[in-house]
């Protein structure tokens, strides 16, 4: 059952400190008003993703006897996972410009994310499978990942919050840089654990 608290730390944590549409808001919001502003855009994903994975949850139930199209999704999600591994090793620290605004954070850190495509492409690729397979365990193991996954995220978000309210160029520090890089390793780990996963549901082996 741990394993799944294992799994939703480490995409929580690399969905958290990934370079992306939320994270550039986060910065962005906390540079041009305050820590607090940022802090109510790590929020948003607890707000909004919800009737993703309960949409995703209904697809993948309906597909519940269909073990090639499961497994078929599950290579997907692993692939997935990896891109976003090779992305972490990859990156080279983040850049936001400041942009002076009206204050409503929440309220853009809600549409940035409802319109992201990531969102949707994680929960139907790689957490909703990942969801099934732990609620087959038992209905804790289901909500260990899930709550993991969610404090890590939005906890991460706000401690860069907080470090960028501090230091301006935190984002293009090697310490960043590296720790993207050691989560871009533990993704890529993780990919072919669902792979492997994905494979024998489809009967390669």
């Amino acid at each position: 059952m741990f394993s799944f608290l294992t799994i939703g730390t480490v995409l929580g944590l690399s969905a958290g400190f990934a370079p992306g549409p939320l994270l550039a808001l986060v910065v962005s919001e906390t540079l041009q008003h305050d820590i607090k502003a940022g802090v109510k855009v790590a929020l948003a994903p607890v707000l909004t993703d919800l009737p993703i994975i309960l949409f995703t949850l209904f697809i993948l139930s309906k597909l519940s006897d269909f073990h090639l199209i499961l497994g078929l999704i599950s290579i997907g999600g692993a692939c997935f996972i990896c891109y976003l591994g090779v992305t972490n090793i990859k990156t080279k620290g983040m850049v936001v410009q400041e942009i002076s605004s009206t204050p409503k954070s929440l309220q853009k850190g809600i549409l940035v994310n409802a319109l992201s495509p990531y969102p949707y492409l994680f929960w139907l690729s790689a957490g909703g499978p990942i969801i099934m397979k732990a609620a087959a365990l038992n209905l804790a193991a289901a909500l260990l990942f899930v709550i993991s996954f969610y404090v890590l995220l939005v906890g991460s978000k706000i401690v860069l919050a907080i470090l960028v309210g501090k230091s301006r160029a935190f984002l293009q520090e090697k310490k960043y840089i590296w720790v993207m890089r050691f989560l871009g390793i533990l993704l890529i780990l993780l990919a072919a654990m669902l792979l492997r996963d994905g494979m024998h549901m489809v009967g390669v082996f």
